[in-house]
């Protein structure tokens, strides 16, 4: 199974790095987001890899070329402008003929799920579309209380904890997903709210493991200096 990996995007809310670094070049500890990713996407079995670039393109097409020296094979769509996510694969389909299924992630996240778990459990449910969804909790800060529709109190929650399913934007798509993608748009807005109206299978596979968006100064900032500090203690180490 092939994965396409989305790199394109201009990176606002980590600015000012991206003015001269692609987003997913930016360093985490020694190494740039974009390739944890590919090591991650090697260490699941996935050594074939579509990258959609855009932004400061020559800066991810020089540091990975072909693949080779990272043990994978890497071919690249390039966009002029920014498409959204699902204009984005749908212009990488080229490179996608003959994949019955592919996989779909972003250039700016981190896991440590297990890829091959979520592949199989597309392939097993035979669904168009399977969307990651990380289980987590948010603690309220005060007491919940329940009532009837004659106000008596039935219930009371001391601070519970609300449960909800996040989209982390790892995506396992059928060949058919593609006759639903728009030239430009994106996949929570635009294709999997069709593709529930068409009445075609779309699946949700619900993990706990690590995941993190690297997506702004913060986080990028915060995820940098944990990253230095095993770097550090490695170096030590060794």
């Amino acid at each position: 199974m092939k994965a396409v990996i989305l790199c394109g995007g201009k990176g606002t809310r980590l600015r000012p790095y991206t003015h001269s670094v692609p987003k997913p070049m930016l360093l985490l500890g020694r190494k740039p987001i974009l390739r944890y990713i590919v090591e991650h996407l090697k260490r699941n079995g996935i050594t074939e890899i579509v990258m959609n670039v855009g932004h400061l393109k020559e800066q991810i097409i020089n540091y990975f070329g072909d693949g080779a020296r990272f043990g994978v094979k890497i071919q690249y769509s390039e966009e002029d402008a920014e498409l959204g996510t699902a204009g984005s694969v749908k212009k990488a389909a080229r490179l996608l003929k003959g994949e019955e299924n592919f996989l779909v992630l972003m250039g700016d996240q981190l896991t440590s799920t297990d890829l091959g778990k979520i592949t199989a459990f597309h392939l097993k449910k035979n669904a168009v579309a399977t969307v990651a969804l990380r289980r987590t909790g948010i603690p309220m800060q005060y007491g919940v209380a329940e009532i009837d529709s004659d106000s008596n109190i039935t219930c009371f929650s001391e601070k519970p904890i609300i449960q909800s399913l996040i989209n982390v934007a790892i995506y396992v798509l059928n060949k058919k997903a593609l006759d639903y993608l728009p030239e430009k748009g994106d996949f929570a807005m635009n294709v999997f709210p069709l593709l529930m109206q068409k009445k075609q299978k779309i699946v949700g596979y619900v993990f706990d493991d690590y995941w993190i968006d690297v997506g702004s100064l913060q986080d990028y900032e915060h995820m940098n200096k944990l990253v230095s500090v095993v770097d550090l203690i490695a170096n030590h180490d060794e």
